[in-house]
C-alpha cells in the first residue's frame, strides 16, 4: 500500500530537531511520496536539503504563499521565477489568497495569484490553492484563468458542498486531512457525495493534526487517520483509497 501526502512542510522549524525519524517513520507506515509546498525565499534552502536527504520521496513544490505576500512580493516572485528557470519543481504552490490575518494585501495577493498561475501554465505544472476566508476571490481569479491549462490541487478544502463543486469545476482535486476527523469539521458530512477520483490525501502538517493528535504536532504518519476515517464515510478498504488517492496525485503532479 503506498500512500501519499499532497502537503506537508517538512521543512519547517517544527521538525528541526527530528526530522529525519518522522520522514521515516512516515515511510515505515506506509507513506512513500511526499510532495513539498513553498512559503517563500528564505525556505528555499531547507527544502532542497529535505530533498537531498530524501531524494526518492520528496517532490518540491515553488511558490509565494498568500500570507507571505508583503511589500517585497514582486521580488519574491521574481525568485520563483529563476527557481523554475533553473530546476524541476511539480507544482506551484502554495500559492492564493488569504484574508484570515490580514486584508492589507489583498490586492497584492491577487496579483501574485495570477501571476504565479500563468507560471504555471507556461511551465505546464498545476497550482496548489491556499484559500481562507477567500472562497469568492478564489474563485472569481480562477473563472478569469479557467482552462484545460489550469489543473492543480484545492489544498485543505474546508468549504461548503456548493463550494467543493465548484472547485472540482475548475480541474481541482480536493486535499482532504485532518479536519474530516474533527467533529466540526462539517465536509464529512458530504465529502462521499464526491467520487474518489476528486481527492488526494494530505496532512499540512505541522498544523491540523487529525484525532486523536488534534491540538499537537502533525506529521506526515497521521496521514493514516484521515484515511481510516474516509474508509469510514466511503465504505471502502483503506487500502483501496489510498490506491485511488495516489493514483490521482499522480495525475497531477505527473510522478
Amino acid at each position: 500500500m503506498i500512500i501519499t501526502d499532497t502537503h506537508t512542510h517538512l521543512y519547517s522549524e517544527a521538525f528541526d530537531e527530528d526530522r529525519k525519524e518522522v520522514v521515516q517513520n512516515a515511510i515505515d507506515a506506509g507513506v512513500e511520496r511526499f510532495f513539498i509546498p513553498a512559503i517563500d525565499s528564505t525556505y528555499t534552502a531547507s527544502m532542497l536539503e529535505l530533498e537531498k536527504d530524501f531524494p526518492d520521496n520528496i517532490f518540491l513544490m515553488t511558490g509565494l504563499h498568500p500570507t507571505h505576500v508583503k511589500e517585497s512580493y514582486k521580488e519574491e516572485l521574481a525568485h520563483v521565477e529563476e527557481m523554475l528557470s533553473n530546476r524541476k519543481f511539480y507544482a506551484i504552490g502554495e500559492i492564493g489568497i488569504d484574508l484570515y490575518w490580514d486584508k492589507t494585501f489583498l490586492e497584492q495577493q491577487q496579483e501574485a495569484f495570477r501571476v504565479q498561475i500563468n507560471l504555471a501554465k507556461k511551465y505546464k505544472l498545476p497550482i496548489v490553492i491556499h484559500c481562507r476566508d477567500a472562497f469568492d476571490e478564489v474563485f472569481e481569479v480562477l473563472e478569469a484563468e479557467k482552462g484545460n491549462d489550469l489543473f492543480g490541487i484545492f489544498h485543505c478544502f474546508t468549504g461548503t458542498l456548493e463550494q467543493a463543486h465548484k472547485a472540482v469545476s475548475y480541474n481541482m482535486k480536493l486535499g482532504i486531512g485532518g479536519v474530516v476527523t474533527f467533529k466540526n469539521g462539517k465536509i464529512d458530512t458530504f465529502i462521499n457525495q464526491f467520487n474518489l477520483k476528486h481527492i488526494v490525501l494530505e496532512t499540512d502538517s505541522p498544523y491540523l493534526a487529525p484525532v486523536p493528535y488534534r491540538g499537537k504536532r502533525n506529521e506526515s504518519g497521521y496521514i493514516i487517520k484521515v484515511l481510516e476515517k474516509l474508509s469510514v464515510i466511503y465504505g471502502m478498504p483503506i487500502e483501496d483509497i489510498a490506491a485511488i488517492t495516489t493514483q490521482n496525485s499522480k495525475d497531477v503532479f505527473g510522478v
